[in-house]
């Protein structure tokens, strides 16, 4: 007896469409891609009123026999919620105004970093990367290094890497230092590891600008960078040593670690905070990572999470963690207790105390 004679027609061609949306889901990444390259986003902004699909052809200067084509790729685009019609003619959304040029959080850049062949080709072996015990990540048995010495080795990608981050940065900081100001009450010193150029710590030190912060970063990430008087770059290793200071900030770094990785740097973290003797004075970690409710599977922002865990996984060492693995971490790291802030989006603020 066939197996699939136990399930309704209608059971099956579901399941069917199940399949197929999967399959092609890849699709609507590589037509968002599209629309980016293409700048259809700030095409449709700077046109200031809905844009019909010929005068958005006159404007891409694409030939005139690829405009049934372009209506599909927008097509799937409104579907997707990244434009809708108004007049006839086609609108932005609040998800494409995040993709434009001018705008400071934009995610244009990530989108091409992430999306960029040399990051998707791993993720076409991962049945073969998990039939071999090597110990390398599927970016690295691909490529033949890892991820982080194959970017600072491509400039395009690099760029577009660091400003990606950047915006993310501006995004989340924003959000922060507004809605989150007491968390940093009492903070007269603040160490950023991992914190790139600095935008986050600029964003912190414009806020609160009794504070002292370090950006700690490689020495190729912050040679050429100048400081000021609340704002200093001091180059290191993470793993080796962190700058003393009442509070290190960890942003979006230790999702790109394993939990042995992470237990080192926490440790890092701790001895940084504990070495400062100054009575009453507000000691611990600020971490910015995401938080898995996998209790929530079929919540949509828990799909992306594990997505970007999936991505974690093929990039890197990491992982995005529950709570319970975020805690297994903190306590074996030698911290006593934590308090967790959901306002971030797929993201929440976790304070770590010694």
């Amino acid at each position: 007896m066939d197996l699939t004679e136990k399930e309704s027609a209608e059971e099956l061609f579901h399941a069917q469409a199940h399949i197929w949306n999967h399959m092609f889901s890849y699709l609507n990444s590589m037509s968002l891609r599209c629309a980016v390259q293409l700048s259809i986003p700030d095409i449709v902004h700077n046109h200031h009123q809905p844009i019909t699909l010929s005068e958005l052809v006159m404007k891409l200067a694409i030939p005139k026999t690829k405009t049934a084509c372009l209506f599909r790729l927008l097509r799937l685009l409104v579907h997707s919620g990244f434009f809708a019609i108004l007049n006839e003619g086609y609108v932005l959304t609040p998800s494409s105004r995040l993709l434009l040029k001018d705008n400071t959080n934009r995610v244009s850049p990530f989108l091409k970093a992430l999306l960029d062949p040399i990051m998707v080709t791993p993720s076409h072996f991962l049945s073969t990367w998990f039939q071999h015990g090597d110990g390398l990540t599927p970016f690295e048995a691909t490529h033949g290094r890892s991820l982080w010495e194959y970017v600072v080795q491509d400039i395009e990608l690099n760029n577009n890497f660091n400003e990606g981050m950047a915006c993310d940065t501006r995004l989340t900081m924003s959000v922060v230092v507004t809605e989150c100001k007491g968390v940093f009450d009492g903070i007269r010193s603040l160490v950023d590891v991992g914190g790139g150029t600095g935008t986050a710590a600029k964003a912190i030190v414009e806020t609160f600008p009794t504070m002292k912060c370090t950006v700690f970063d490689l020495p190729h990430v912050v040679a050429t960078l100048e400081g000021n008087d609340n704002l200093t770059y001091t180059a290191g290793d993470m793993f080796e040593s962190i700058p003393h200071a009442d509070v290190i900030l960890l942003k979006w770094i230790l999702h790109d670690w394993n939990d042995e990785q992470c237990i080192k740097i926490l440790k890092g973290c701790k001895e940084a905070i504990s070495s400062r003797d100054e009575g009453g004075k507000i000691k611990k970690v600020i971490i910015i990572d995401m938080l898995v409710d996998d209790r929530k599977a079929e919540h949509k922002s828990t799909e992306t999470q594990l997505l970007f865990d999936m991505l974690m996984m093929t990039l890197q060492t990491g992982r995005e963690r529950t709570e319970k693995e975020w805690e297994k971490l903190f306590l074996e790291s030698g911290f006593s207790h934590y308090k967790i802030t959901v306002i971030l989006g797929l993201r929440s603020l976790i304070e770590v105390y010694p």
